[in-house]
Order: C-alpha cells, then structure tokens, then sequence
C-alpha cells in the first residue's frame, strides 16, 4: 500500500505543476472560423466579369418587377455614397432631370426626383416623392408618399466582397404607374432603363473611390 501510494504522489505531483503552469501562463487564442468569400454563386461570378442581370416579372393587380445585380469594384461605403446622394442624382444618373432632399429626421429622408420615361416615340415626364429609409452600409428602403405611380416602392440591399475590395449591388423594386400604359410597354421600359441606372451607379462610385485613394509617386 504505501508503494502505491508513493507511486501515485510521483505522477500526481508532476501532473499539478504542469496544470499550474498552463493555468498561469499566457492564454491561447481559439482559432477564427472565417467565412469562405471565395465560394461564389453562377450568378456572381457573372457579375464579376463585368455583366449587368436584370429580370423583369409580372406581378399581381398589372403591377411589373424589376431586379437588377451588379457587381461594383468600390466599398460598401462608396456605394452607399452614391445610392443616398439624392441631390446629385439628376447629374449622374441617366432620364433623371432633377432631384433632391426634401426633410431628413435623422431616421428616413424625404426625397423628390422628376425624370423622364420613354416609350416607343413618346416620352413623358413623371414625379416621385418619396420616403428612403435602412441599414446603414447594407439595406436601403424606398416607397412612394405621393406621385405619379399607383406602386413604387423596392429596396438596394449592398453586399461586401472583400476579396474583390468591391461591393454586390441589387435592386428591387415593385411598379405601377398611375397613368395608362400597357404592361408590356412598362416591362421594355424597366428592362431598358435598369441596367443604365445600375451602370450609372457603378461608374459614379468606382470613379469616387478612385479619387479617394492616396496617389503612387514614382
């Protein structure tokens, strides 16, 4: 008995300084799982290449869908800067001819924009007043207050692409204009127009960021 009881305070003394040692010694950090950005879907890796997908739908009581995606080689932040910047819309984007804040709460803006819609050899001018509203950085609300369309409402969500330093934009948007005019014609016009805002976007925000990054001197 007393042998065991010597062989046991061999092993347990040793044991208890090692333990001592790991409790008292600097704490080991637990590994980061990290999410895999490289894993893209078809529809991404599209975008990546430059491309602008649009898919127009119909929807209940002739109101038509609009859903566009494009990939943008700017931040979330320079992206948001260009999608909130309501005043300087009617400069960048295209049949937009004027726009602008109306009040800002600090919660939701009121906004204005008068643009132009072309059909077939007819153009027409229409209004929009609006409230806009979201999550900073990666969701963006817009509905009509009051206007002319029966239905305008929709959202911009944003999503980081950090391997790219860039940014995946989509738009949706639910409309019905309170004016005639054939749902055929309205889904040509969605169809035209969507890829040229979304193309305006891109261009205004990488341009910006461009000019935001420190010069190389040679």
């Amino acid at each position: 008995m007393k042998r065991f009881i010597k062989s046991l305070h061999r092993f347990i003394l040793p044991l208890m300084a090692l333990l001592f040692s790991l409790l008292s010694g600097p704490v080991m950090a637990l590994p980061i799982t990290t999410l895999k950005t490289d894993i893209l879907s078809e529809e991404q890796t599209r975008l990546l290449t430059g491309e602008v997908i649009v898919a127009i739908s119909s929807l209940q009581e002739g109101v038509t869908g609009v859903e566009g995606h494009i990939y943008i080689a700017a931040p979330p932040t320079k992206v948001w800067e260009v999608i909130t910047d309501y005043n300087n819309h009617k400069n960048f984007v295209p049949n937009i001819i004027d726009s602008g804040i109306i009040s800002d709460n600090g919660v939701e803006k009121v906004m204005f924009e008068k643009g132009k819609s072309r059909m077939f050899i007819f153009s027409k001018e229409v209004y929009i007043k609006m409230k806009v509203w979201g999550d900073n950085l990666t969701r963006l609300y817009f509905q009509q207050i009051t206007g002319d369309f029966k239905v305008y409402q929709g959202e911009w969500t944003l999503v980081d692409y950090p391997q790219g330093a860039g940014t995946f934009l989509t738009y949706k948007a639910e409309v019905k204009p309170d004016f005639y005019a054939p749902q055929f014609a309205v889904k040509n016009v969605q169809n035209r127009d969507c890829p040229q805002m979304m193309l305006a976007m891109k261009k205004q925000a990488e341009s910006n960021n461009l000019k935001s990054l420190p010069s190389v001197k040679e």
